[in-house]
């Protein structure tokens, strides 16, 4: 089950520190502001996303629904909000309480029925990197022959110069 960090409820503590001050100062008309908080503490307690056997279990603040895996075509991430679901007549739904950061949850509990987008990503870098690693063999065994090439080259123009010198050299008398 995914849901929404237990934490947020500290964010509903000080929320309700904060309409209690305006309370306070106008007890007959602001104390309609105490809906605020109870209403987020609601949201953050009943927003999920249930994986099961049979399917996806979505839970939000005003309903629920179940998507069978049959209907389940695949899931986008968009920049904001939650992970959506391709459903099989063309719809999208958000899955609640499931970001980008909570997506290799949804996969892992799925049981391989929505792919996983990072093994995908983790392939291909894995690919990139062999690939460059088998360049940068082929570059050493390219400049290891080129240097081979340049040592004996650099060695025959030594032993020429020493012929050369030793051709040139006169006998001390």
């Amino acid at each position: 089950m995914i849901r929404n960090p237990r934490l947020g409820h500290l964010a509903v503590f000080v929320l309700l520190l904060c309409v209690a001050f305006a309370f306070f100062g106008w007890p007959q008309v602001l104390w309609i502001l105490f809906v605020i908080p109870i209403a987020v503490a609601i949201w953050i307690e009943r927003t999920r996303t249930k994986v099961s056997a049979s399917g996806l279990d979505l839970r939000t603040f005003f309903g629920s629904r179940h998507i069978d895996w049959s209907q389940l075509q695949g899931v986008s991430i968009p920049k904001r909000g939650y992970v959506r679901a391709h459903l099989s007549d063309g719809s999208e739904v958000p899955l609640p309480a499931v970001g980008y950061d909570r997506l290799r949850i949804l996969v892992e509990a799925s049981g391989g029925r929505i792919p996983d987008p990072f093994a995908a990503a983790e392939e291909a870098a894995a690919k990139a990197r062999a690939e460059a690693a088998a360049a940068q063999e082929e570059a050493a065994e390219d400049t290891g022959e080129e240097t081979k090439i340049t040592k004996a080259a650099e060695v025959g123009a030594e032993a020429g110069a020493q012929n050369d010198d030793a051709g040139t050299a006169t006998p001390a008398e």
